[in-house]
């Protein structure tokens, strides 16, 4: 039975993760600073640790006489649009902290194979209808963000600990990734949460906000595409950074309109201003196409599978809301915001 130690396991995709990994027969030790927001973990064991201190990673890859055979680090202070753009020092140093410790030390542990979960975020600005970008030409680098740039530095960490130790390292660069028990209010949320969140909390013809204009352009992945590339990459012989995203693209007016369609609900949308990040994206999959992974879930049927769930979430969160106190006849209903 192989070993596998998943970082950030209290997370939305390294909880998927973990399920995946068991489900292929792994004795899997999930280490977060939290525990999972939504579900149980399915680990077999799992630790809560701050990866930001040295001693702790060292503590994740312990094992009592044996080592782990994978190890797959997703541990980052991260978020959506918003978060990345209100709190650029806090990722930066945080995330930095981790990655810089916990690859120092599974190069010291021994252990043969080591995951990293890196971003899109390191490429440029695009426009739409540019040709796709191959994973070389994240450089000369020129990231829209600070997130974008740690996560560059951190994929130059683990390739250097490759070069120079030996260790088996393999790079996933995620494109924006959606599904079930993941975050869906708060800040931290990714586009396609929060516009699910807001046509849940909608009246039919009701009127949601979206950032900028609507035009930016954007691919999803749902999680259960994410977690078997995920496997599939860290089985196969690829070295260097590896794109893995839907090759469906769409504008965020495209997003609200199928997440309306899968609602049942028309929605108008009001504009605002806020961060938008990048005009468009669009990358060449063709290196983790090479494994034989491909996109399965669309868009339209990944939000079909998501939006029941935030929408029984919103539902919850408004019932707990609801607070009533007896006081002889009376009933009265107090609305917490």
């Amino acid at each position: 039975m192989k070993r596998a130690l998943v970082c950030g396991a209290g997370g939305f995709i390294g909880g998927h993760l973990v399920k995946k990994l068991k489900h292929e027969g792994y004795w899997v030790r999930a280490v977060d600073i939290k525990e999972h927001e939504f579900s149980p973990s399915s680990a077999d064991e799992f630790l809560l640790l701050d990866l930001r201190e040295r001693q702790n990673c060292y503590a994740a890859l312990s094992i009592d006489n044996a080592k782990f055979d994978e190890v797959y680090q997703l541990a980052a202070d991260m978020g959506g649009m918003g978060f990345i753009h209100s709190a650029e020092c806090e990722i930066m140093r945080n995330s930095a902290l981790i990655n810089i410790y916990m690859t120092d030390a599974a190069v010291k542990m021994g252990i043969p194979r080591y995951f990293f979960s890196s971003s899109v975020c390191v490429y440029r600005d695009m426009q739409p209808g540019e040709p796709e970008l191959t994973e070389a030409e994240a450089i000369p680098a020129h990231p829209d963000n600070e997130y974008g740039w740690e996560k560059l530095y951190s994929e130059r960490v683990a390739m250097a600990h490759e070069r120079q130790y030996g260790i088996q390292v393999r790079i996933a660069r995620f494109q924006n990734c959606y599904g079930a028990e993941g975050t869906w209010q708060g800040g931290r949320e990714k586009a396609p949460a929060a516009i699910c969140r807001k046509v849940a909390e909608a009246e039919d013809g009701g009127t949601i906000e979206v950032w900028g204009d609507g035009t930016a352009v954007r691919s999803y992945t749902h999680i259960g595409d994410m977690v078997e590339a995920i496997f599939l990459l860290m089985q196969s012989n690829l070295h260097g950074p590896i794109n893995i995203g839907c090759p469906q693209y769409v504008t965020v007016n495209d997003l609200v309109a199928i997440v309306a369609q899968v609602a049942g609900k028309k929605i108008n949308i009001k504009y605002v201003d806020g961060p938008v990040g990048v005009h468009s994206r669009n990358f060449s999959n063709a290196r983790i196409c090479s494994t034989g992974w491909t996109s399965k879930i669309s868009l339209q049927n990944g939000i079909a599978l998501t939006y029941p769930w935030i929408e029984a979430q919103v539902k919850a969160r408004d019932q707990r809301s609801r607070v009533k106190s007896v006081n002889g006849d009376h009933v009265f209903t107090v609305n917490k915001l």
